[in-house]
């Protein structure tokens, strides 16, 4: 056996972890820098009140429908930090929008913020308003069916002492995922022990393809994501009239929390499928694609209840969501939502989703159902047309103002999370990608080197940033903050450029009807203020844990440095003896490649380790020394090559720039 890997175990142990990065944001900036809304934003915000029908109160009346208990108070982690604050949103208690909120935004903030455990209908309950989605229980015959446990183990657990506190303390016999999103099973451990699932005392329902793709949007592209994550959410702004005051689709995600996973027992693999759990008949309905690459709604004939899980909300939905993800397929996803409405319309009586309030009667099910089919075919379609005639994304955007009909004035269907202009641009990017073929657009400069050349050709930097005053001072802010986004990257400290730039992402928030918008335009203007926070990351145990030898190795490759790999080639051997996986690992022309269950008849360096070993050196939890001096790694052959491929590895930090080079 060959140790030469003793005297840099330290770095390869880093090297070798790999965090999914959910982590616990630190505490908001104060608002103290934040200026007032102009008096261009004020008429903008107030001319609202006279676009939409806000003498329509149904939503509130059926937001409240089936109150038992209010939650009120907070919840704290194992080392005592607030994970969530109910009381954290009081400013939302006041009627009036302020001049810096969008008051069709500000009417769906306060919508959001009813917390506490609600009936839907006999033996259907929801805890909602404790984390960024919905808890549901189903009351079965022995126990309880509990569908999307929440974000983390503390919102879910304390859901879940709510509802015993006004329900029966039954035991929870099943969990249904519906989808692969994380707000819809971190909380697992929260409301069910894994040896109970072990022992078959539990099953876990979920769809086909729920644990790759849980686990493939928390590790490769996770660092970016988890970044811009924070833009979407808000996170690192203070709540207030001045900050976050929604996420769309609920206030916000759990801070300081714990996210876990418990693998699923039971696939739904078929279109449709009818299982017994607990007493309950549940028919399946698979709908891959929509919402999310692995999701699926349920019907409960019995209870004549709908579940939509998050392919239904109270507001347009993402078909691109801003933190990042595969762009999803607005014309399958309304597809599905027509097999919905033909297969349950006329017999739900009831339809609630993951994310806000449920919707009684069949003729609102069917109407709803009806229009937010027609509005994701709407944006596919008109998209599609425009593009047939020759139009690009940002024009398509321009041109498309609002939805047709009347879905333009249905609550349900206005941007809160999910925005038209995004939208539309994200259905180019599916059919023909980012490039909008004007040969000028094939080989554009980096943004530095742009604005540098953009800020001479205007004058200079004092001409352009008279500019951008000059914009903001006529509330033109779209045309300032493209401007002086070419003076901060031409000068990223110039401190005029950024307080005018800030000031201009600024109102364009204020205006926002999308809680989403508002988060990153303010969380822009912050950062160009205050600079980027420090972001605490930390290992989410159970994701790492559950990623196959295979997703590790592709995650090696995406970490590996090309630059410096090149000239570097070798062949490497790998097999995690406990889950009987063999690998062979190519490095070549500065690119590593992997063969699943093949070793090299050759190879510069062999080696032999447990998946668990690896899974504690991921998390931390042991480093490589250790485990090689204690016989739990075995190396073969040239050490000093498995060395140098781990030292050309990069380590993603999340606190990178945005709004400055």
């Amino acid at each position: 056996m060959n140790r030469q890997l003793t005297p840099v175990a330290a770095a390869i142990a880093f090297a070798l972890a790999f965090h999914s990065i959910r982590a616990a944001p630190v505490d908001g900036a104060s608002a103290s820098s934040a200026k007032a809304a102009s008096a261009a934003t004020a008429s903008r915000n107030a001319a609202v009140l006279q676009q939409l029908p806000f003498g329509d109160r149904a939503d509130f009346e059926a937001a409240r429908r089936g109150l038992i208990a209010p939650f009120e108070g907070k919840i704290r982690n194992a080392n005592g930090e607030v994970v969530w604050d109910s009381h954290a949103y009081d400013f939302l208690l006041d009627d009036t929008a302020p001049a810096t909120v969008n008051p069709s935004l500000w009417r769906h903030a306060q919508l959001n913020s009813n917390a506490g455990l609600f009936k839907v209908t006999d033996r259907v309950y929801q805890l909602r308003g404790m984390d960024l989605a919905n808890m549901t229980v189903i009351e079965g015959d022995r126990g309880l069916i509990v569908i999307d446990p929440l974000m983390s183990t503390e919102t879910a657990r304390a859901a879940l002492a709510l509802y015993r506190k006004y329900r029966p303390a039954a035991p929870v016999v099943a969990v249904i995922y519906t989808h692969s999103h994380v707000d819809h099973f971190g909380g697992v451990r929260g409301v069910v022990d894994e040896a109970d699932v072990k022992a078959g005392k539990v099953k876990i329902y979920a769809p086909a393809g729920f644990l790759g793709h849980a686990i493939s949007e928390n590790l490769f592209a996770g660092t970016a994501m988890f970044r811009r994550g924070m833009y979407q959410g808000g996170s690192t702004l203070p709540r207030g009239a001045l900050g976050q005051i929604d996420a769309g689709l609920g206030k916000g995600a759990p801070r300081s929390a714990t996210i876990t996973l418990i693998p699923p027992t039971n696939l739904i693999a078929k279109d449709f499928e009818t299982h017994v759990v607990d007493g309950v008949r549940i028919e399946f309905q698979l709908t891959p694609d929509t919402e999310a690459p692995s999701e699926m709604n349920l019907y409960l004939p019995t209870l004549r209840a709908l579940c939509m899980a998050e392919n239904v909300a109270r507001t347009m939905h993402n078909v691109l969501t801003p933190r990042g993800a595969l762009v999803r397929d607005a014309k399958g996803w309304s597809r599905y939502l027509d097999d919905s409405l033909v297969r349950y319309g006329d017999k739900a009586e009831v339809l609630f989703a993951q994310h806000g309030w449920p919707t009684w009667g069949g003729e609102g099910i069917r109407t709803l159902l009806a229009d937010q089919r027609d509005m994701y075919a709407f944006i596919n379609d008109r998209t599609l047309h425009l593009m047939n005639k020759g139009l690009t994304p940002n024009e398509i955007a321009e041109a498309i103002q609002k939805l047709p009909g009347e879905l333009d004035k249905k609550w349900y269907a206005r941007g809160y999370y999910g925005v038209l202009s995004f939208n539309v641009r994200a259905v180019y990017q599916r059919y023909l990608g980012f490039y909008d073929a004007n040969p000028a657009n094939l080989d554009p400069l980096p943004p530095v080197d742009s604005a540098r050349r953009y800020v001479a050709a205007m004058g200079g930097s004092a001409s352009v940033l008279a500019l951008v005053r000059d914009a903001i001072a006529k509330g033109d802010y779209r045309w300032a903050a493209q401007i002086g986004n070419h003076l901060v990257f031409a000068e990223p400290d110039n401190k005029e450029a950024r307080e005018a730039q800030a000031e201009a992402l600024e109102q364009l928030a204020y205006q926002s009807e999308a809680a989403t918008w508002r988060n990153m335009y303010l969380s822009g203007a912050s950062d160009l203020r205050q600079g980027v926070p420090e972001l605490a990351t930390r290992a989410t145990e159970d994701l790492v844990k559950a990623a196959t030898p295979a997703m590790f190795f592709d995650f090696l490759a995406v970490r590996l440095d090309t630059e410096k790999a090149q000239g570097h080639d070798m062949t490497l051997n790998w097999r995690f003896d406990d889950v009987h996986q063999s690998f062979a690992l190519t490095l070549r022309n500065g690119v590593l490649t992997q063969r699943e269950g093949t070793q090299h008849a050759k190879s510069d360096v062999s080696v032999r380790m447990n998946k668990s070993v690896l899974d504690r050196i991921s998390l931390r939890q042991l480093d490589f020394a250790t485990a090689l001096r204690q016989g739990d790694i075995r190396v073969e052959g040239n050490a000093g090559k498995l060395t140098e491929l781990l030292g050309m590895l990069s380590t993603f930090k999340p606190a990178f720039n945005i709004v400055t080079p």
